[in-house]
């Protein structure tokens, strides 16, 4: 079973609220988001709860897209109780994710 939740404008908010939260805004005709996949499964495995891996589809959800400004995609958010601490653009490795969520 998948660590990674999905997110929908319903459950955003409340999801985000508390804790570190990296969210990945993506959709599915994107290759790179495609790549990321499996790196966030990995990522979401290792941190276990110590926070929260979650993807937005954009395409579902466009209120959020456009609400958090996504222009490009993949767009990596990393929240610290619903505020944005972080922000990365395109293809990145489990490393600097893990990173990006120990310094939140």
């Amino acid at each position: 079973m998948s660590k990674v939740k999905n997110l929908t404008a319903a459950d955003f908010d409340a999801q985000i609220a508390k804790g570190v939260v990296l969210v990945d805004f993506w959709a599915p005709w994107c290759g790179p988001c495609k790549m990321l996949g499996p790196v966030l499964e990995q990522l979401a495995e290792e941190i276990g709860d110590t926070a929260t891996v979650a993807k937005v589809d954009i395409e579902e959800n466009k209120d959020l897209a456009v609400k958090y400004k996504v222009s490009n995609i993949p767009a990596l958010f990393v929240f610290k109780d619903g505020k944005i601490v972080n922000q990365m653009v395109g293809m990145k490795d489990k490393t600097t994710l893990a990173k990006a969520i120990k310094d939140a």
